[in-house]
């Protein structure tokens, strides 16, 4: 079975999007014998890592020294071209060129999915002809280029809902635009009408599709995103990377993950200043992102000496960095009910974490809590209820030990590899029946629940 993805960011970026189509691109490849190519974009923070090394190199040379390597992240694979291709784990990866400029401002944002998008089109009549073609929604117009490589090979369309446009939208803070919203509306509904399967995130996110898209429940497809339990696991509290990153000790309160518009990290904050009066309280923010820098500006004009902000950490010391907090805060604006699920969830069921969903009751990570019993849930944007929360927890241990099995009892619902199958059985369901399609030895294939 010949499957070709469509998605701007892929592998060696650390984004979860990327880094779960990577997981998937690779699965189907090795565990289900697929052929894959995926058409992604240049990786913007690679792209951007260049050149600050460049013009670290440059500042180095001009005083007569020699500049640091950037620790092998930036390879002279990714240098400007227009396309280039290569193989990674078994997947056949084609760079559609395009603009890095930074995602930060909508502008730069604009230019890089808009630039992408029209080289992906070309790639999308040169790749191998699919058996299936599906688009990812970065950037949510990239589907037409999807659609184009499904409709030259007389193969199958299918379109995977991370995010839910144009309703994400309310999140820029630098950019809002009726009709550009309309506009996307528009794109949204159009390119879900003629899918042949639409595949999103979570419940919440389906009852809200067929809704306000007008699609037919049948056509969509609940799969949810997933943790690797074969990569993380439950781990000791006091670990290397608890040690090194000063989290050893005391009661942490982490958030793991991107520092984005989505995440409400203002309220963390807000809820962090009225837990000063637990001294062995450490409030710790994990991972980098558009609001990074606002969040530092804060926690130093205002003195939240009891607040962390640390670096990414490689996915290879996920289990560790993870397990390194007492519980974890997963949280999502209000309004954003059906729009995204936020994929760090699954990794702390995995890390058998117990965590505080602040988010709307009826949103997945609200609903997994509760079904589970492996959170508490508050409301989103009150900081007096995630505090209050707070206290319960570091007053009760048993409690929060508790929570963190039956984290890891629900994770194995998610783990990867039958989410993965789920995936195959979609595509296997669409493959015109001369497609050879298989189930490796010892996989078991099933819905997602």
């Amino acid at each position: 079975m010949n499957i070709c993805f469509f998605n701007r960011s892929y592998w060696p970026e650390a984004g979860a999007t990327g880094r779960l189509l990577a997981q998937l691109a690779e699965d189907l490849v090795g565990v289900h014998g697929c052929d894959v190519t995926v058409v992604a974009g240049r990786p913007v923070e690679i792209a951007a890592q260049q050149e600050s090394f460049r013009l670290k190199a440059e500042a180095t040379e001009s005083k007569g020294g020699a500049a640091d390597s950037p620790g092998g992240l930036v390879a002279s694979a990714f240098r400007r071209k227009a396309t280039s291709a290569e193989i990674h784990r078994g997947v056949r990866i084609v760079r559609a060129g395009g603009t890095t400029f930074n995602r930060r401002r909508f502008a730069g944002r604009a230019l890089n999915y808009l630039t992408y998008f029209a080289s992906a089109c070309l790639s999308a009549l040169r790749v191998p002809p699919p058996d299936v073609a599906i688009a990812l929604s970065d950037p949510p117009i990239v589907g037409f280029a999807a659609l184009l490589a499904s409709r030259r090979s007389g193969g199958r369309f299918v379109l995977v809902c991370q995010d839910l446009f144009p309703e994400v939208t309310i999140l820029l803070d630098d950019f809002h635009s009726r009709i550009v919203d309309r506009v996307l509306f528009w794109i949204n509904r159009f390119l879900m009408r003629r899918a042949d399967r639409v595949v999103v995130v979570g419940e919440a996110m389906k009852e809200k599709v067929v809704a306000t898209r007008g699609i037919d429940e049948a056509n969509v497809i609940v799969i949810h995103n997933w943790c690797d339990r074969a990569q993380v696991t439950p781990a000791p509290r006091r670990n290397a990377v608890a040690i090194e990153l000063g989290l050893a000790d005391g009661f942490v309160v982490m958030h793991s993950g991107n520092m984005g518009f989505a995440q409400d990290l203002d309220t963390l904050l807000d809820a962090a200043a009225s837990l000063r009066d637990l001294r062995d309280v450490t409030v710790a923010i994990v991972g980098g992102g558009a609001r990074r820098a606002a969040l530092e500006a804060r926690v130093r004009d205002e003195g939240l000496t009891n607040v962390r902000l640390l670096p990414y950490q490689p996915e290879q010391r996920l289990s560790d960095t993870l397990a390194s907090a007492d519980v974890h805060v997963v949280s999502m604006k209000r309004g954003l009910e059906g729009c995204l699920v936020p994929s760090k969830l699954y990794g702390v069921l995995a890390a058998g974490r117990a965590y505080i969903a602040a988010a709307e009751p009826t949103t997945e990570v609200a609903t997994i809590a509760s079904g589970t019993g492996s959170g508490i849930v508050v409301p989103p944007g009150r900081a007096a209820g995630l505090a209050a929360a707070v206290r319960r927890l570091h007053a009760d241990r048993a409690l929060t030990a508790r929570l963190g099995r039956a984290a890891f009892a629900a994770s194995a619902t998610y783990d990867r590899p039958r989410q993965v199958a789920a995936y195959f059985d979609v595509f296997a369901s669409l493959a015109p029946s001369n497609a050879p399609v298989f189930h490796a030895k010892g996989s078991k294939a099933g819905s997602s629940p």
